[in-house]
């Protein structure tokens, strides 16, 4: 068993909270489902960069999962968990609620934002971004961090989360993570564990055929095109279906079809059960 402290009620996380504050600390939060890897210690510099405490927050978070995706299946081990940041050394607590610490009288509502929220993952997943907009603004009220980190791999997401914070008037300032990948470039994830041996040899795929569609539409190739060819070669390489594989703007998620904004190519696809998302700029 891990000695790392675990705070599981907002009670005690604000006991915990109330005692940082009175030494005047910045807080950070580090919002995670758990089943933590290099991605989400990477997340660890970033908080210490900016804050005296870091809080890792622990939850699978029921409200953005359909009936038919993998809530049941998603890795929970928090003893686990607790031992990587240990062993990492970059975090002061994890805060781990149950459903009913965060839902206390069930799930009867749910947040919904415009503007970024809609489209791409929404057209597959619309339930999706009410349940995660949820969590995030309970999460926050519970631990009243100064900052949060989120990463960009999950781009819509972090779009989502800083639309959030500035049209609820909080005063947190969102820190944005790079994707941390393995070597042959596959994004990290904790569904990366759901792949076959031979699925894994194809997921790095999707990377790199952005990689391939991003140089030709910055090299002047029609991005419609462009888009259309992205989704032939996930589906040559071996997925069995791709969800979308888009240019956005890159403030805005709106479409582009020429890059006279910063702009970015989104993606999301299967292997058998699993879905992988993955995004860069263009």
């Amino acid at each position: 068993m891990s000695a790392f402290p675990i705070a599981k009620s907002a009670a005690a996380m604000q006991s915990v909270i109330s005692n940082w504050r009175k030494n005047s600390a910045k807080i950070v939060l580090i919002p995670t489902m758990g089943a933590l890897h290099e991605g989400h210690l990477a997340h660890l510099s970033y908080a210490r960069a900016r804050a005296e405490r870091v809080v890792v927050s622990v939850f699978v978070n029921p409200t953005q999962f359909a009936p038919h995706e993998d809530f049941d299946r998603y890795p929970r081990n928090v003893e686990s968990d607790a031992c990587k940041l240990q062993s990492a050394g970059g975090a002061d607590l994890i805060y781990a609620p149950s459903a009913a610490e965060i839902y206390p009288d069930g799930i009867r509502s749910k947040l919904m934002l415009d503007g970024p929220a809609h489209g791409l993952e929404s057209d597959f997943r619309p339930h999706f971004f009410g349940g995660v907009a949820t969590v995030v603004e309970k999460l926050f009220r519970h631990v009243t961090p100064d900052f949060a980190t989120f990463g960009e791999k999950d781009y819509q997401q972090l779009l989502v989360v800083k639309r959030l914070v500035r049209e609820l008037d909080m005063k947190i300032e969102i820190l944005a993570v790079p994707i941390v990948r393995e070597v042959d470039g596959l994004a990290l994830s904790s569904r990366n564990a759901y792949l076959s041996t031979e699925e894994r040899k194809i997921a790095p795929s999707l990377f790199s055929t952005l990689k391939q569609i991003a140089a030709r539409i910055r090299a002047g190739h029609d991005i419609a095109q462009g888009e259309a060819e992205g989704n032939a070669a996930l589906l040559a390489a071996g997925f069995d279906r791709v969800d979308y594989c888009a240019v956005r703007d890159a403030e805005t998620l709106r479409t582009v079809r020429e890059l006279n904004v910063p702009s970015r190519i989104l993606a999301a696809a299967w292997l058998g059960k699993t879905r992988l998302i993955d995004n860069l700029a263009v």
